[in-house]
């Protein structure tokens, strides 16, 4: 293999190129101005290229500086991920983990406390986010997401379905409006959720419930775990995605009016890079969390397979 460049020279090239100065550079390797214009020399000399424009007091990169930039830097910071991933592995066990906010608020926050009991030398880290994450840059161990279990790159663990149907506070079971039938639908305010703006026309089309187009034109909210807490304030009627709202069932904060769930075709799901070095931590988190989802009944609907 060709023999690699310095490591303090190509320290010095990132360094100096990030900051366009010598100085600065130098003052944040804690060396000398001299020190760093003596290691971009050395650098060029090996490299045979010239990397920097200097003119007066003023540092720039050339054509040559720009297009080996990227690269190094890219290099360093893999360098600092790695090293990172090794303190923390040897700092007491950290794991970080994504979600979405109504998957962490609904399911699995209600539910982490028993790892947490379990394991409590492990620092588990939840960040929450809609966008699908990044692993190697946002420094995510793993993330829970929600589809048809087919990511490029990533391998994926089956965690739960996710039935949709009506749910409401009991409140509206009662007086001379309640809800008795699916048809009382037409004259609810039906809440909505933002990135979920089909699921109403779903369940009614396949269950055959007309409604008025204005019976569809309810309040709608950018998180599900926002919709389900305008459900049991008795704000209007939601459809309940099952992962979130059967705690609230069970608690007797919502109700379910009408015994018609739609499975749908899609669920949750572990996922991690695949290639991914062996993770203790990872395994055992992994482990508990599909026995916490199979524990409570969730079986894989035949439309899913698994993956991973």
């Amino acid at each position: 293999m060709p023999r690699l460049p310095s490591l303090n020279g190509l320290r010095a090239f990132e360094a100096a190129a990030r900051h366009r100065s010598f100085t600065l550079a130098a003052a944040e390797l804690n060396v000398t101005q001299t020190a760093i214009s003596h290691q971009i020399r050395r650098l060029e000399d090996e490299l045979g290229v010239k990397l920097f424009v200097r003119e007066g007091r003023s540092l720039s990169l050339t054509a040559t500086g720009r297009d080996y930039l990227p690269g190094i830097r890219a290099a360093f910071q893999d360098l600092r991920l790695a090293t990172d991933r090794l303190k923390q592995g040897s700092d007491g066990r950290v794991l970080t983990v994504s979600t979405l906010a109504s998957f962490a608020a609904k399911w699995l926050l209600p539910r982490f406390g028993a790892f947490q009991e379990r394991h409590p030398d492990i620092d588990v880290r939840i960040t929450t986010s809609t966008s699908l994450v990044d692993f190697k840059k946002d420094r995510v161990d793993a993330a829970i997401r929600y589809g048809r279990g087919q990511w490029p790159g990533l391998n994926a663990t089956w965690l739960m379905a996710d039935e949709l149907f009506p749910v409401c506070s009991p409140a509206l079971l009662q007086g001379p409006n309640a809800l008795r039938k699916p048809e009382d639908l037409a004259r609810a305010t039906l809440l909505h959720t933002t990135g979920y703006s089909d699921d109403w026309r779903l369940w009614t089309t396949v269950f055959g419930v007309p409604l008025p187009a204005g019976a569809r034109q309810g309040p709608t909210f950018d998180l599900s775990l926002m919709t389900v807490q305008a459900a049991i304030d008795g704000m209007g009627v939601a459809i309940g995605r099952s992962a979130y709202v059967r705690d609230d069932l069970e608690k007797g904060r919502l109700v379910a009016p009408f015994d018609m769930a739609l499975p749908a075709d899609a669920g949750f799901y572990l996922v991690v890079p695949e290639g991914a070095p062996a993770n203790a931590t990872l395994t055992m988190f992994g482990a508990w969390l599909v026995a916490a989802a199979r524990a409570e009944g969730e079986a894989q609907p035949a439309s899913l397979e698994k993956s991973g």
